[in-house]
């Protein structure tokens, strides 16, 4: 069983020590050089707009859940999903591992007055401080693998000691030149000082070290209380030793002594060796926390199976009751040893701090889309505010481009490669978690009550198609799933209902989920953008009344009711002519489609017929044509217009339809505008079987009143066709506005105006 030993004490001592570190003892007093005092407050400001937030999102989300080993990297990929929470994960291990080989290079440059004391008294020459680093680092990597992290918080209590004695000797010595006499030294710097974000990002590592003690959440005892009071504790402490450290550091010795001389803390110290001390306790502590973290990390992810097999088992195992990290030890100090040998990690370094503001950028992230998701399982005991996580999240991934461009570049390249990787080799693991479902919930139901009150009426140029189709046939016949989905692609929304005949029970239940999963596959394997449902429901009339009653899923309030028959077999026709009277009598449009076998054919041609009867009708097909060219299928479609009327109205009738579609923008050749004479004894039906018996999809319109007079003989004799979509408007739609059709008419004036229309000139 995994023992938990460690309290709030460990979180504190681990993260100040980490914060505290090389940074402070050997760069801040270039920092106060080359920026100013107020520079550097500037620095330290905003270096703590991501720690900040950060450290607060870190509180929240842990005092939400259950906090195991692991960390940042378990707080990431419990909110964010296993696969991103394992990319994000490794990149994490890696800086921390790396880390550890960069705070013990600077370990070894606080010899440099040992080495300087030998060179003078000795004799003794060493131009390489390998020497140094890399012995330490086998030591320290022998400690951690035998002693573990017990061992580590002893090493780490003494090093706190040291390193805040020498913090105090620091204050309490005196300037090194005369005592200025006025506020000035906290503008000064020296001639040609380097750029503000380059100070930055050379300083920036000194705020990073808040989440160290996040590392040990698989060793506390009640990590909901130790996280946030640690974790928050050492980065205000933090915030206020560096506020203070620049004010010393510039009030005390001039610019130029500042920037040439790395130990100057020691000059100023009331007792000067202290200060190559507690830098080697800085850098030691840091290394220890580094060191200890990583292996944590690591452990983790192999217990969540993210890697191969063999692997997983291997880096999950755990040594003694507490599960200590002995493998995951092992490749940590590896990795340490590699970049210690190499001497200089200085462009790794920078890399190194884009994987931490990737990781706290992520961190408030998540914090603030839990906020917005408004999920009511997310109730932490600790609240940062929404608006403070989204300021981390932005300042953290602003300032990874005003670092260095290339390199978070690179960084969000490698993240996402392994990312892929991860994906790739589990594809069971959850990829973005169920935040997204929350937020994307959230933003829905914003959007549908922002719709509904700024829907003041039906809107006629504002006009879009909101149709909702029901049929019992869904399974048997896809066209008009298909018509659905063409007509939702762009320019509307679509919901698609599969009627289930019977009385709701716990039965009919079960068979209805049944039947929504097989219409979830069928709407995914056709990458439909329709919204599908199922309805179980005793007859169609009753289903259509349920359906007429629906809020529209878009915010709309349906305009449409889509219903369909088979040409060959047209028994559902009845279903269509028995509950039309409901469907006009609720101001729907009314769209029934005839199948054919064809299946809409080569997607190519779309035949519009507008007679004279079609007053309300020709404007409604004339735009559903127009949307429906705008779906990827009818690309390289064309719409074809048939307009029939008695001999003596062709003129007049062709100017206002070519001047109407010209006014309205639509995309319709004027060449492809078609003036049909029709007689009494004419049939529609002849005209449209010799016309359009090459077409897709004809688009014939019709009226209520001869569907109540003929029945269902309307839609029947059109054999020579194949799909035809039969519109019943229920009111006029707009193609263009009056003023638009007298703009265009003044313009042109009315005899230029027919002529450039008929020769298909731009207006």
């Amino acid at each position: 069983m995994h023992v938990r030993k460690f309290g709030t004490g460990p979180v504190f001592l681990t993260a100040i020590a980490t914060i505290l570190g090389a940074v402070m003892f050997l760069r801040f007093g270039y920092a106060v050089a080359h920026v100013g005092v107020l520079g550097v407050v500037g620095i330290i400001l905003l270096g703590h707009m991501v720690t900040i937030p950060t450290a607060m999102a870190i509180a929240e989300i842990a005092t939400n859940q259950k906090v195991e080993g692991g960390g940042e990297y378990y707080i990431i990929s419990r909110s964010f999903g296993l696969t991103v929470g394992g990319a994000i994960g490794l990149a994490l291990f890696m800086s921390q591992a790396i880390s550890a080989s960069f705070y013990i290079i600077a370990f070894a440059e606080s010899f440099t007055p040992v080495i300087h004391w030998l060179q003078d008294a000795y004799g003794i020459t060493i131009s390489d401080k390998r020497i140094i680093s890399v012995p330490a680092t086998l030591g320290l990597s022998v400690l951690m693998l035998t002693k573990g992290a017990n061992m580590g918080m002893k090493v780490l209590y003494g090093v706190v000691a040291v390193l805040g004695i020498s913090i105090l000797c620091f204050f309490l010595g005196n300037p090194l030149t005369e005592t200025p006499r006025d506020m000035e030294y906290i503008t000064r710097t020296v001639a040609n000082p380097d750029p503000f974000f380059y100070v930055f990002a050379i300083c920036f590592p000194a705020f990073t070290g808040m989440t160290a003690g996040v590392g040990l959440s698989g060793d506390l005892k009640r990590p909901k209380k130790s996280i946030p009071l640690g974790t928050l504790s050492a980065t205000l402490c933090g915030m206020v030793i560096y506020l203070l450290l620049a004010f010393k550091l510039g009030y005390c010795a001039e610019p130029d002594a500042l920037a040439g001389d790395q130990l100057i803390m020691s000059r100023i110290s009331v007792w000067g060796p202290i200060i190559p001390i507690g830098l080697a306790c800085a850098t030691f502590s840091s290394a220890v926390g580094s060191i200890m973290v990583a292996p944590r990390t690591l452990q983790a992810i192999g217990s969540d199976e993210l890697l191969s097999p063999g692997v997983n088992r291997w880096l999950s195992a755990g040594r003694g009751a507490s599960s200590e990290p002995f493998n995951a030890s092992v490749v940590a100090c590896l990795i340490a040893l590699v970049f210690v040998a190499a001497g200089d990690v200085n462009s790794v370094a920078e890399i190194i701090s884009m994987f931490f503001m990737l990781t706290y950028g992520s961190i408030c992230l998540i914090s603030f889309l839990e906020h917005f998701a408004a999920d009511p399982s997310y109730r932490p005991t600790f609240n940062s505010r929404w608006y403070i996580s989204l300021l981390g999240a932005l300042a953290c991934f602003w300032l990874m481009f005003k670092m260095n461009g290339l390199y978070a570049f690179f960084s969000l390249v490698i993240m996402v490669g392994i990312y892929l990787l991860i994906s790739f080799t589990n594809p069971e693991k959850a990829g973005m978690a169920a935040i997204f479902q929350g937020v994307i919930f959230q933003l829905s139901r914003k959007l549908q009550i922002f719709l509904q009150n700024a829907q003041h009426g039906p809107g006629e140029l504002n006009w879009r198609p909101s149709v909702v189709c029901i049929s019992e046939n869904t399974f048997k016949r896809t066209s008009a799933m298909e018509i659905l989905r063409w007509m939702s692609h762009h320019y509307g929304f679509g919901t698609y209902i599969h009627f289930h005949r019977g009385y709701l029970s716990k039965a009919t239940k079960a068979e209805a989920d049944a039947l929504m999963e097989r219409l979830i596959r069928l709407a995914r394997a056709g990458h439909s953008r329709v919204f599908v449902d199922t309805m179980v429901s005793p007859s169609e009339t009753s289903a259509i009344s349920q359906v007429i009653q629906l809020p529209g899923v878009s915010g709309h309030e349906n305009n449409g009711l889509l219903l369909e028959f088979s040409k060959v077999h047209p028994e559902d026709l009845d279903t269509v002519v028995s509950n039309a009277p409901l469907i006009v009598a609720n101001q729907l449009d009314l769209y029934v489609l005839g199948s054919s076998e064809r299946k809409f054919g080569y997607h190519r041609e779309i035949h519009i017929w507008i007679t004279r009867q079609d007053e309300e009708n020709a404007n409604l097909m004339i735009l559903l044509g127009y949307i429906l060219l705008g779906d990827p299928e009818w690309s390289h479609g064309m719409v074809k217009i048939f307009a029939t009327y008695p001999e003596s109205r062709l003129g007049e009738e062709e100017s206002r339809l070519r001047k109407q579609i010209r006014a309205g923008r639509l995309p319709i050749s004027q060449h492809n505008i078609r003036m049909i004479a029709q007689t009494e004894q004419t049939d529609i039906r002849d005209l449209v079987n010799h016309h359009s018996q090459d077409a897709d999809l004809v688009i014939l319109g019709f009226r209520y009143e001869l569907l109540k007079h003929v029945g269902k003989e309307l839609f029947l004799g059109f054999d020579e066709v194949g799909d035809i979509l039969f519109v019943r408007a229920s009111g006029q739609k707009m193609l263009a506005t009056e003023k638009e059709m007298g703009e265009l008419t003044q313009t042109l004036g009315e005899e230029e105006l027919v002529r450039a229309l008929d020769e298909g000139k731009p207006t």
